[in-house]
């Protein structure tokens, strides 16, 4: 039994977000009055989706301001919509690693704590059409990674068991999510989260770069086809 999917987390895996992050949070705070977050906060913050983003950045300002959370996440909304593309770019060697993924067969999807529009408009700005599948972000009435919910809906759509996809994400999060989901999971380093986080969240597997990325899965695959 070969792997036939690959789910991937978005923010901090396959594309470099934590600017865009930072930059509408930031202008969200400021329109309420409040002090900004720095871009450590933003990186340790991130990665629930964005109520508890704005949850713990409005904590960092005041307990008062978190009574301000409806307020925050209509402001937000807005905010972001407007400037979820700001300064994001694919991490180096991603786009390489997608289209090599495709060409052996193995079909690859988006799941992320992202809004789904921003989501969807991040993934097709930044990679195109063509390389997934299927992209998901945060919707109503799905909960929330790392609920293994979604992956293992969106591993149906792809015709594949939990046994035949991997699991990839930067987070603790994402490991309990690849977890829950009993899929094999992976951790990437250079995302939002050190390797000591992915390490304590009980992750098998960490690698450092796209290529190691690739190599993992291909000596898997072929261990899988002897």
């Amino acid at each position: 039994m070969m792997y036939k999917s690959c789910i991937f987390d978005l923010d901090g895996t396959l594309t470099d977000t934590l600017d865009s992050l930072t930059f509408s949070v930031n202008l969200t705070m400021k329109e309420m009055g409040l002090p900004e977050i720095t871009r450590e906060q933003c990186r340790m913050f991130v990665g629930n989706g964005s109520r508890v983003l704005l949850e713990k950045a409005l904590r960092a300002a005041s307990e008062e301001a978190f009574e301000r959370l409806e307020e925050a996440m209509e402001i937000y909304g807005r905010v972001f919509n407007e400037n979820c593309m700001y300064h994001v770019a694919p991490y180096e060697g991603i786009v390489q690693l997608l289209g090599t993924l495709k060409e052996q067969g193995i079909r690859c999807a988006v799941l992320s704590n992202k809004p789904d529009r921003q989501a969807v408009h991040v993934v097709e700005t930044v990679f195109g059409k063509a390389l997934f599948f299927k992209v998901q972000g945060q919707k109503e009435g799905v909960p929330r990674k790392p609920d293994p919910t979604a992956v293992l809906q969106i591993a149906g759509e792809m015709g594949a068991t939990p046994e035949e996809t991997i699991y990839i994400g930067d987070s603790e999060v994402d490991i309990r999510t690849g977890h829950a989901a009993g899929m094999r999971t992976i951790g990437v380093s250079w995302g939002f989260r050190s390797r000591e986080v992915l390490k304590e969240a009980n992750a098998a597997y960490i690698v450092d770069t796209a290529q190691e990325l690739l190599e993992l899965i291909s000596a898997w695959e072929e261990k899988k086809g002897r």
